[in-house]
């Protein structure tokens, strides 16, 4: 791994593909290109930093308390560190196909040594779902190499590997980019996979949008039960829940009382 002076936008750290920069206190990781994968404010190093992670977390709506996640894709550590630091509740077990990732993500972007509480795996993410193994009450992914999703990650037997590693009433999590050329035919996998429904969730930044997906039929949830639900989230977690309940009455079937869950019986 080379090491770099720090310098606004130049690289801080740089294993191959793999590097980190930083720009106004806000250090970034970078994946096969100049998108930014990841970004901790070094003055928070614990926030969700981009606005795509703390939509991700959204799912808490639908599984408050989650007592065992997996993360599929490390990145910068963000969401990881934030169960970890944030929700004293919850096992998280991430798993990462790039060594050089985990090597950043722990050098550079203050991701905790393993714990009771936190395990991470270097492994491929497509293969570890598809074995036998524990079941999980969401399984957040995040995997993106360069410009698109790992082709491993957006194949509809990757997300039905998925929806039988969750436990009853789980969720599955995906991160995908609107401009992705194979944003459709993903989602259209996602949907098919978890007929028992989808929503999606457009992040602040434009680009992001998050799907959810879930293993049982959560019926349809009234407005005022999800904006009381995320009122309590937002008091305890200091992320925009409201602000998220808003983002699904936009982007999926509803009425004035309630929130069609698309595939929901």
């Amino acid at each position: 791994m080379k090491l770099f002076s720090r310098w606004w936008g130049r690289p801080v750290a740089d294993a191959g593909s793999v590097y980190v920069t930083e720009k106004f206190g806000v250090r970034s990781l970078h994946i096969g290109s100049d998108t930014i994968q990841s970004s901790m404010r070094l003055a928070r190093p614990y926030d969700l930093e981009l606005a795509y992670t703390r939509s991700m977390m959204a799912f808490l709506l639908f599984q408050p308390e989650p007592a065992r996640v997996l993360l599929v894709g490390l990145g910068g550590g963000s969401l990881a560190k934030f169960i970890h630091r944030r929700m004293p509740g919850t096992v998280s077990e991430v798993v990462e196909i790039n060594p050089d990732v985990v090597a950043i993500a722990r050098r550079f972007f203050q991701v905790p040594a393993a714990d009771e509480r936190l395990v991470v795996r270097v492994c491929d993410g497509a293969q570890f779902v598809a074995r036998a193994g524990p079941g999980y009450d969401a399984i957040l992914v995040d995997g993106y190499d360069g410009d698109s999703l790992v082709e491993a990650l957006s194949s509809r037997a990757f997300y039905e590997a998925c929806r039988g590693r969750l436990n009853a009433r789980g969720a599955l999590v995906v991160n995908l980019w609107g401009s992705d050329r194979r944003f459709t035919e993903t989602l259209a996998c996602i949907e098919t996979a978890f007929p028992a429904g989808t929503l999606c969730l457009p992040a602040e930044k434009p680009g992001n949008i998050i799907a959810f997906a879930f293993r049982d039929p959560p019926g349809n949830p009234r407005w005022d039960e999800l904006e009381d639900r995320a009122r309590e989230l937002e008091g305890r977690y200091g992320l925009e829940f409201v602000k998220f309940v808003r983002g699904l009455r936009n982007m999926n079937r509803c009425d004035e009382r309630c929130l069609y869950v698309s595939g929901a019986a």
